[in-house]
């Protein structure tokens, strides 16, 4: 007689299939759960100094930009939360920047493997950065690599709050472990009321401070190629290439550009000697890269460099990195089409390289994504606040960009405009990863093609 009782096979086998998520899907749920557990223990009366629940709005605001390395807050960072409510979000950020880049990575494993044996030949050889079908090398790096830079900002924190600014030997090692894991993971979360105002003119905090933000904004990638090939550029990757010379163009331009601009701003950089004014135009360039600290008030600065500074967060750092935005690779990407089509040429070529047209189309939907996404985020808020553009879009670019700086108007949100902007940035934390890996998952072979024909362009 046939039993109705599944067996254990049975039942191991519906497990497997559900567990069997597309990448895009893993990204989803597991980001999602990192919220709803973060909100949860954030809105418990013990993580908060008052010993009272804190308002779900602003417990799911803070879990979002902690797990997406934001940095936006609706609440005072160093005063509402208690010691354990930071241990929470200190835990939420190195899950959020450790996450992306482990799902980033496995991502980029699948597509390898996806591909024939010829293809995944070329395709090792030219990233040269992980193997094929070594996981667990790959985790295992990006562990490394994480905890040895947070390790080294660290050392360099501690021993500076201790000798300036004489702190015990607990709080500086609090306060320099939350700051190197916070810059690392390019989330801008800070001890301080004012951010970094207080360490504006110090090289000795915001110089360590840089140097982890771009390394985190580099990407796991390009992090292992530098460590495997540092002296041998010449088989360096089209993506490291990429993103190391997008990098310092965009650091360097920024930086200019934002000093230039605020020398002269006595809210902001006029109030400091001028080798203090470089310090902190570079610092903001930096911080663009997404990680959303601020030694001035973003609020004084002037509405030339908001501008320039939303162009900066717009584009963001290296793909499978702790920076977000629409990535240094596909701004980068779309320069050369922009190049190619005005010269006429039939290919993108970059670096001796022909790009795939594949990359084209996904370059250009990433972006389309990423402007719908801000266009109709601030419009909703130009509705809900009544504030005007330029306020409403810096929030929005900041956000999507998972940069974290703000003019000043997050704190004074109503809760519907902390839902869009809770629901910008997880779109631009996994956004754009999960667009991207599922266009280049897609394999659907068309045996037809419809006869061609030629709108007017422009």
């Amino acid at each position: 007689m046939c039993s109705l009782v599944p067996t254990r096979d049975a039942a191991s086998t519906r497990v497997r299939r559900v567990l069997r998520l597309h990448p895009a899907q893993a990204v989803v749920v597991g980001f999602s759960g990192a919220v709803f557990l973060g909100t949860t223990l954030l809105a418990l009366p013990i993580s908060s100094v008052q010993g009272e629940a804190t308002d779900f709005y602003d417990a799911l605001f803070t879990a979002t930009s902690a797990v997406c390395v934001t940095g936006l807050t609706s609440v005072d960072t160093a005063t509402h939360w208690s010691g354990f409510g930071l241990a929470v979000i200190l835990l939420l950020i190195q899950i959020g920047g450790l996450g992306i880049m482990v799902f980033a990575t496995l991502i980029g494993l699948v597509l390898v493997r996806r591909l024939s044996v010829r293809s995944r030949l070329n395709a090792a050889a030219e990233t040269d950065a992980v193997g094929a079908d070594d996981v667990r090398t790959a985790i295992r790096g990006i562990l490394t690599l994480s905890l040895l830079i947070e390790g080294v900002t660290f050392v360099l924190l501690f021993v500076r709050f201790i000798l300036g600014y004489e702190y015990d030997l607990g709080k500086a090692a609090w306060h320099a472990l939350f700051h190197s894991v916070s810059s690392f993971n390019n989330a801008g979360f800070a001890l301080y009321s004012d951010n970094l105002i207080g360490f504006a003119a110090d090289p000795f905090i915001c110089l360590p401070l840089c140097a982890a933000i771009i390394l985190g904004g580099l990407g796991f990638p390009v992090l292992m190629q530098l460590r495997r090939e540092w002296g041998r550029p010449l088989r360096w990757s089209m993506n490291t290439r990429l993103v190391l010379a997008g990098s310092v163009v965009l650091l360097l331009g920024g930086a200019v550009y934002i000093t230039v601009i605020e020398w002269s701003n006595p809210q902001t950089l006029g109030a400091y000697d001028p080798a203090s004014r470089i310090l902190i135009g570079f610092f903001h360039s930096v911080q663009t890269r997404t990680a959303g600290f601020n030694s001035v008030d973003i609020g004084l600065m002037y509405d030339e460099t908001w501008v320039g500074m939303d162009v900066l967060m717009f584009i963001g750092g290296g793909p499978a990195g702790t920076a977000g935005g629409i990535k240094v690779t596909t701004f980068a990407v779309l320069l050369f089409i922009l190049i190619t089509e005005l010269r006429g040429e039939g290919a993108v070529n970059i670096f001796g390289k022909r790009l795939s047209r594949a990359v084209h189309r996904q370059a250009i939907a990433v972006v389309l994504m990423a402007l719908a996404a801000i266009m109709t985020a601030t419009i909703a808020l130009m509705f809900i606040t009544g504030h005007n553009l330029d306020r409403t879009l810096f929030e929005a670019v900041s956000a999507f960009g998972t940069v974290g700086l703000s003019t000043g108007i997050t704190y004074e949100l109503p809760p519907a405009a902390e839902v869009v902007l809770v629901i910008l940035m997880f779109l631009g934390r996994i956004g754009p990863l999960t667009l991207g890996s599922a266009l280049a998952l897609r394999q659907r072979r068309i045996l037809y093609e419809y006869p061609k024909e030629r709108p007017a362009i422009g």
